[in-house]
């Protein structure tokens, strides 16, 4: 697999997506939704692999599909975590850019 480019639609899928999950949160506390965006992530991205082809091509990629997906988020929850670390003030006043 190879990691996908990030152009302007990537970032506004995303936003999207953080907005949804924003909203969630009024009637749902922020883990119960951070749950469901973790569990709709595996679930896709198992579809994905699975709609490749037939499940014992599904069977010889899993390992890799696994691998690939946990490297990707860890990435992304690493260079999520620098920036809020570095932009911490900014990213926690009231009424500042995205709440997630």
């Amino acid at each position: 697999m190879s990691t996908p480019r990030t152009g302007p639609e990537f970032w506004e899928r995303a936003d999207q997506i953080i907005a949804l999950a924003n909203e969630q949160c009024t009637q749902n506390t922020g883990n119960e939704v951070a749950t469901s965006l973790l569990y709709a992530a595996a679930r896709f991205n198992a579809f994905l692999i699975a709609s490749k082809g037939d499940v014992a091509k599904m069977q010889q990629e899993k390992d890799d599909a696994v691998a690939f997906f946990t490297e990707q988020y860890k990435r992304m929850l690493t260079d999520n975590f620098n920036d809020y670390i570095a932009n911490f003030d900014k990213y926690t006043q009231p009424g500042a850019g995205p709440q997630a």
